[in-house]
């Protein structure tokens, strides 16, 4: 028999209606800064629940942070609801069948993600009135993770310097405490300016932007050998000079997502790819300007936190699948790898098991991993405050994120049982966190050492402003 938890008997309490949440955002995916209905649908339910509400937080119109309770310790709970582009699915089924060619889908599962944190806000608040215990927590509803850096304008702009400590989690196909590793990164638009000319009548007389960029490409390509293993540089083109290959192309952009593992690391790095597009522009005779896009720090990690919250797993036990929800996954894992499966099992350190489709365990805290990382802008928010994160597994072992399995995966039962899931436990972290205040500053102590160490410095420039986008228009 499952222990019992007066918390996560709010958490069920309230479930049928935050199901309902994520359901309705998964049904709209908007991808960053274009999160107006998302964020609305969010901005509801926080009036419905009775929180304080601040709208257009940092300046972002799909940014909403609620805000319940009165004085003592303030808890951050961290929410998103942005999709992804190109990833539209049909949900519920095992083939790629989108629902509109070139949509939008829930590849990260964002739409979980959001509506399991609120609902683990609201659990606290309705403990907290129910206790009359002297606390504040707060949910804030971030837009634009996937590439936007919102949360790190967030920091910026000083909406986390009261809080005393950040609780997130993301879906996965495990289930742990997330370690702290991840990729500090920018996104800098890189734009070569050159001259237009006739292709074939005077080519001379043109300096070729694409030419430029395509230059740059071939010198980051020989810095790929050249930098740290764990570093990463992208690019996507997003003005390649115009269609009319008669015309030599007079302007041409593109994107240079670079990652390294520390903030250190990354200024160096940048610093490099710099270089080589000044010398791109040298050698085409153009000119090179930049613009900063976004920009998002290493995650720092908190050993006080990430032990309580462990303790908080093991006392809920894994997320309960049943059979239906397993015979799902299983038809997923038909359409991956083997490699794919056993990806999942080398994050976290375990041997593969053989026909397993759903995780049935809690991962070790001290576990040994392989694998590459992302990027999250949650690395900022945890150089501002000490900061915890879950993984929660909420779809079939082995699936890739970012790809049609998973927005396949995202209004399945099992996905709603780990979206609950993930509530109960980030929910009972909080009220740990309220309730002892030693663990609080255990947990300060931490993150004051790193800080000491590494002070921290905004990955964006003061001048750049987040890249906020004008509401769709209303349809007649």
């Amino acid at each position: 028999m499952q222990n019992t938890d007066p918390l996560w008997d709010q958490v069920d309490h309230h479930r049928a209606p935050f199901v309902a949440l994520s359901d309705r955002v998964f049904d709209m995916p908007e991808t960053l800064y274009n999160e107006y209905r998302s964020v609305a649908e969010h901005r509801q339910m926080l009036e419905t629940q009775g929180f304080r509400i601040t709208e257009n937080a940092a300046g972002m119109p799909t940014a909403v942070i609620g805000e319940a309770g009165e004085a003592g310790p303030v808890i951050a709970i961290l929410g998103e609801f942005d999709a992804l582009p190109y990833l539209s699915q049909t949900p519920g089924v095992v083939e790629y069948l989108p629902i509109e060619d070139g949509g939008n889908g829930h590849g990260c599962g964002h739409n979980l993600l959001g509506s399991a944190a609120l609902l683990a806000a609201t659990a606290v608040k309705d403990w907290l009135a129910a206790t009359g215990i002297k606390a504040r927590v707060r949910y804030y509803g971030c837009p634009a993770e996937e590439g936007g850096a919102a949360k790190t304008y967030m920091v910026r702009e000083g909406l986390f310097d009261d809080v005393d400590a950040a609780i997130s989690w993301h879906p996965a196909t495990f289930t742990a405490v997330n370690e702290a590793v991840s990729l500090a990164n920018t996104r800098i638009d890189f734009t070569f300016h050159g001259k237009a000319a006739h292709a074939a009548g005077a080519p001379e007389l043109g300096r070729s932007a694409l030419d430029g960029v395509e230059l740059m490409n071939i010198g980051v390509n020989y810095l790929r050998e050249h930098m740290p293993d764990s570093a990463r540089v992208h690019y996507a083109y997003l003005d390649a000079g115009g269609v009319a290959p008669n015309v030599v192309q007079a302007r041409a952009t593109v994107r240079q997502l670079i990652r390294a593992s520390t903030l250190p690391e990354l200024r160096e790095l940048v610093a490099r790819v710099r270089k080589i597009a000044d010398g791109a522009a040298l050698m085409t005779e153009t000119r090179v300007t930049t613009q900063v896009f976004s920009g998002v720090s290493n995650l720092l990690g908190n050993r006080p936190l990430e032990e309580t919250m462990q303790a908080e797993m093991e006392k809920l036990g894994p997320v309960q699948f049943d059979q239906t929800d397993r015979n799902f996954a299983r038809e997923i894992q038909k359409t991956l790898t083997d490699g794919d499966i056993a990806a999942t099992f080398r994050r976290i350190g375990t041997k593969p098991v053989k026909g397993l489709a759903l995780c049935d365990f809690i991962a070790p805290l001290d576990r040994s991993r392989e694998g590459g990382e992302g990027s999250t802008d949650v690395g900022d928010v945890s150089w501002a405050v000490p900061t915890v994160q879950a993984r929660v597994a909420t779809c079939a072992i082995g699936t890739p994120f970012h790809t049609w399995q998973t927005v396949a995966q995202g209004k399945a039962p099992a996905a709603h049982k780990g979206m609950i899931y993930a509530a109960k436990v980030m929910a009972a972290t909080a009220r740990r966190l309220i309730e002892d205040p030693a663990l609080v500053a255990a947990a300060k102590a931490v993150h004051r050492e790193h800080l000491e160490e590494t002070p921290y410095e905004c990955p964006i420039p003061p001048e750049v402003k987040p890249p906020v986008k004008s509401p769709p228009a209303l349809s007649d």
